[in-house]
């Protein structure tokens, strides 16, 4: 992928998951969980880490603090405008109503915007963990056995900590399989659907993924570059 190694952390937790963080390629770390481990072969574990990678190398945690801190003041700035311009002169109370309307709707919005920009990231760590790769079928294979897990093996810390949700490849919270303008991933079968078609691009172009650094990588699997076609471990 082009970064700096990264710190590697192993979480002793049965659901499958995995996350990314650190605010630049030198300052990041890559975690996953023992159940993704005992649960995923090792070409699914390629695609799962290629893809915490691209997060890392599109910067996504700072872009995501960035955006939190923005709809957090946005938040604030609202509740301002309720305590301090609530007492507008206007006889037929618009002001108040203005006031409250702000105040429910300018957070609302700020949400809205940072789940929206949370599914793109998604997405985009998708395509370029798949180029990295170069095997989309390795992601997207992994993609569906995370989320049929995720399902069936309830992660209580996650639940009792729900705003790192974002942050795992699949949300880790019971009852988000939905894409919708309310969650913070996409739905599994839309993101398996998008892989499923760069699979298609990347075979039709000869099977040579691109990921925009150091010019066009050779065929290679995610160890190393190979002469012929070969597994990713020898």
């Amino acid at each position: 992928a082009g970064l700096a190694m990264p710190r590697v952390f192993v979480m002793d937790e049965a659901q499958s998951n995995a996350f990314a963080t650190g605010r630049n390629p030198h300052n990041a770390a890559v975690a996953v969980t023992t159940g993704l481990m005992q649960s995923l072969s090792r070409e699914e574990l390629a695609g799962v880490i290629a893809h915490e990678l691209a997060h890392i190398k599109n910067h996504d945690t700072l872009l995501m603090t960035v955006t939190a801190t923005i709809a957090g003041a946005v938040s604030m700035v609202a509740q301002f405008g309720m305590f301090f311009g609530g007492g507008n002169r206007n006889n037929n109370g618009l002001g108040v109503i203005g006031s409250i309307a702000m105040m429910i709707l300018a957070p609302l919005g700020a949400m809205l915007v940072q789940m929206a920009i949370s599914r793109t990231r998604e997405y985009a760590a998708d395509d370029l963990g798949a180029r990295i790769c170069g095997q989309p079928m390795w992601l997207a294979s992994a993609l569906a056995k995370i989320a049929n897990g995720a399902h069936q093996v309830p992660n209580p810390e996650a639940e009792r900590n729900p705003a790192t949700a974002h942050m795992f490849i699949i949300n880790p919270l019971s009852g988000h399989g939905v894409d919708n303008l309310f969650t913070t991933h996409p739905a599994t079968e839309n993101r398996i659907a998008a892989l499923q078609q760069l699979a298609a691009q990347m075979g039709a172009q000869g099977g040579t993924p691109s990921v925009g650094t150091r010019g066009s990588y050779p065929r290679r699997g995610p160890w190393g570059r190979t002469s012929a076609p070969r597994g990713p471990w020898g």
